[in-house]
């Protein structure tokens, strides 16, 4: 049987990224189960995997169009360092914000001015070509 829309697949993978760092895997851990087409992966990968079958083995690069999206500028926020918790108040502190439609937003302090922080609430992958070794385990 193929992956295609509406099947339920198990995969295992790790995720590396150009520097050869792993920064994912569930290799030798519970199998990752998605539906095929529920955009439950990021597009580039749902989109390899598509006509596979159980027992194969793939290795793909994700572009940042077709995983977690090009770094945006808007993205990067200014907001007063009085807005911040004390121990947000420092490169690399990730904080949680409220979004336009009340969603809650998690944001990496980048970056410390005399009056503000910029806060970067991109994807932390976002800009970065994803390399996955994937197997494919089951498709039913």
């Amino acid at each position: 049987m193929t992956i295609t829309d509406g099947k339920t697949v198990a995969i295992t993978y790790t995720l590396r990224l150009d520097n050869g760092e792993v920064v994912d895997s569930n290799v030798d851990q519970e199998p990752l189960s998605y539906v095929q087409g529920d955009e439950q992966l990021i597009f580039g990968l749902e989109q390899a995997l598509e006509g596979k079958k159980a027992g194969d083995s793939l290795q793909v690069s994700i572009s940042p169009e077709d995983g977690y999206g090009a770094v945006s500028e808007d993205a990067l926020i200014d907001i007063p360092l009085d807005h911040l918790p004390d121990d947000g108040r420092q490169p690399g502190a990730v904080i949680t914000a409220v979004g336009p439609e009340g969603q809650e937003l998690e944001g990496m302090v980048s970056a410390i001015h005399e009056q503000t922080a910029t806060i970067d609430f991109n994807h932390p992958l976002a800009g970065q070509v994803l390399h996955f070794d994937v197997t494919i385990l089951s498709v039913e």
